[in-house]
């Protein structure tokens, strides 16, 4: 049985991986001129359907002020585009353009480059972190679907 202790050193673990990691990312989203604000908004958006504000902002449980802020940012950088919602045209909608969705693509194909630790890895050591990770995203995708 898992005790409160061994998840929690389980979690710094993982976490402190993370945050040594994330100077690569960091790197990448500077050379972009993006900040991880930047990045979570347009992974949060999909091709060609548009999302507004309002909605955004809770997903990212912001104020949707700050909601506009980073979309403003993003609309500036010519990644995304505020259009007039077809069945309410005073309801404005966030989509990406051509090149939020390259730029979308290409950040995700960076981050998800695995680092030096991962392909280390032998692959015993592989398999287990991959049914792990799964047995996770389906607990959280589980979660989220219940509220």
């Amino acid at each position: 049985m898992t005790t409160p202790d061994s998840a929690a050193a389980v979690w710094q673990l993982m976490f402190d991986f993370f945050m040594r990691s994330a100077p690569e990312r960091t790197e990448s989203l500077r050379q972009r001129g993006l900040t991880p604000n930047d990045a979570r908004a347009l992974s949060s958006l999909d091709g060609s359907q548009g999302r507004p504000i309002g909605e955004l902002a809770r997903q990212w449980k912001s104020d949707p002020s700050n909601t506009t802020w980073v979309v403003d940012r993003l609309e500036k950088a010519g990644l995304v585009e505020r259009r007039a919602a077809p069945e309410d045209r005073r309801v404005k909608l966030v989509a990406l353009t051509a090149k939020g969705r390259r730029t979308r693509e290409e950040l995700l194909a960076e981050f998800r480059r695995p680092p030096m630790e991962i392909t280390a890895l032998d692959s015993d050591d592989l398999a287990a972190l991959e049914r792990i990770f799964t047995k996770i995203g389906s607990a959280t995708t589980a979660t989220r679907d219940d509220r």
